[in-house]
């Protein structure tokens, strides 16, 4: 009598157990940001759709309209001098301008700061170089993964001038995608499974629509930051 009165303890707890497990496994992924729309095809794939929210992060107003001013006022008469290529050496972007800097004014150095701090943990070790691309109007990111060979797992870019789509597309299932919103003056920072597992682009404005709206891309300035390469992870 008293082992069948443990046994139906033990077989009861089994049930309980089992029936918190499967709510984790089916929590919804509706509830993902504002900034970020997953296809449908994510109900079926709920890691994969926690995997985005969890490692596609979006700040917006990260940075103040004098703070993007400050920033282009130091980066625009350099970027005037260069021309606008249409063939990038990997055939990642059409229509753009990129250079990279090492020295900030003060006023920048914090901003670039504040987006460090969030970004990188105090232990990583950081690309010294900011990555500045220009996008035209008309241009636009192709679809691509950043060779892990050039930086590590996480990047960070401010947007400025326009809001833009970025589209993420799982690279194993392209029945996986979403898009995200960057406003202008955001800030994004995408590590781990989004940096790796999905390519990332920026829609022209032909295609650049969230949530069945039109989202204009005009002319468009990021800065990035990057840690350096993992020499561990596989090429």
């Amino acid at each position: 009598m008293i082992f069948e009165n443990w046994m139906q303890i033990i077989l009861a707890s089994r049930r309980v157990y089992s029936q918190i497990i499967t709510k984790q496994q089916v929590q919804p992924v509706e509830k993902c940001p504002s900034y970020i729309q997953l296809c449908e095809t994510f109900k079926d794939f709920q890691n994969e759709g926690r995997g985005i929210i969890q490692n596609m992060k979006v700040y917006e107003n990260f940075l103040s309209e004098s703070e993007e001013k400050s920033i282009l006022e130091e980066i625009e008469p350099y970027m005037d001098k260069l021309r606008y290529e249409f063939d990038h050496w990997d055939d990642a972007i059409h229509g753009y301008r990129e250079t990279e800097r090492l020295v900030w004014n003060k006023t920048n150095m914090k901003i670039l700061d504040r987006v460090r701090n969030i970004a990188f943990p105090p232990q990583v070790a950081q690309l010294k170089h900011v990555h500045i691309l220009d996008l035209a109007k008309d241009g636009y990111i192709k679809p691509h993964i950043d060779a892990v060979r050039f930086c590590g797992d996480t990047i960070a870019g401010l947007s400025l001038l326009t809001d833009g789509i970025m589209k993420l597309v799982h690279d194993k299932n392209k029945d996986l995608y979403a898009n995200i919103f960057l406003r202008r003056r955001s800030l994004y920072v995408m590590k781990n499974s989004a940096r790796y597992n999905y390519t990332h682009e920026i829609l022209s404005n032909e295609n650049s629509i969230f949530k069945g709206e039109i989202v204009f891309k005009d002319r468009r300035i990021s800065v990035i930051c990057r840690n350096e390469p993992n020499y561990n992870k596989e090429i």
